[in-house]
């Protein structure tokens, strides 16, 4: 049969790939200089030690380009992208994993494995749909959130006081239109109010 198993149609369950061997003769297609090339850095031993992004000495190419200054800059310099960064947990989810009238700390977050770990902040979004009365504490909440979870009767407890950013107020300026108006009104005044004085050719003989 052909199916039974002998030592002519043995072979692994992964076929396996033959190991590239390098520097055993001209034959072999990797032979001479082992597939590095003639001189140069590439071709020497501890080449592929160099960091990602060097160009051999010259100005890497991160560091030819312009950069956006910022916390949230993909390319903020050297801060980096990101540097304030929340844990988002969404109501949906919390509508699957607790039940009715649980309370949803930090602590039954990370057991749910909703979250990594408990030294960094958690925020509470508004994506999904939530029908459970749930008491969820966590550092900060959307607008969204807080809005779902009092509309289906749970309750919101925050870690962290939310950040009151204040608007810029821009002085108005005083239009600069009106002032010839009252000088050339001012003038009109002291010309009527000075009497006028006769000249020598009108004076009364």
């Amino acid at each position: 049969m052909s199916d039974e198993l002998n030592l002519s149609n043995l072979k692994p369950a992964q076929a396996r790939k033959t190991r590239k061997r390098i520097g055993r003769g001209l034959g072999s297609g990797k032979g001479r200089y082992s597939g590095r090339g003639i001189k140069g850095q590439k071709s020497r031993s501890g080449s592929n030690k160099m960091p990602a992004g060097f160009e051999g000495g010259q100005m890497p190419i991160d560091m030819r380009v312009g950069k956006l200054r910022g916390n949230t800059s993909a390319d903020a310099m050297p801060i980096g992208p990101f540097r304030t960064y929340n844990q988002p947990v969404n109501v949906g989810v919390l509508d699957q994993r607790f039940d009715a009238g649980s309370d949803v700390t930090l602590d039954a977050l990370k057991e749910a494995g909703l979250i990594a770990k408990l030294s960094v902040d958690v925020k509470v979004l508004g994506d999904g749909e939530l029908t459970k009365k749930l008491a969820v504490t966590a550092h900060s909440f959307s607008k969204s959130a807080v809005e779902k979870i009092e509309a289906a009767g749970g309750t919101v407890t925050r870690l962290r006081e939310p950040v009151e950013r204040k608007k810029k107020r821009h002085k108005a300026s005083a239009p600069a239109a009106e002032e010839p108006e009252v000088e050339a009104e001012a003038d009109a005044e002291t010309e009527a109010a000075e009497p006028e004085v006769p000249s020598e050719d009108e004076a009364p003989e």
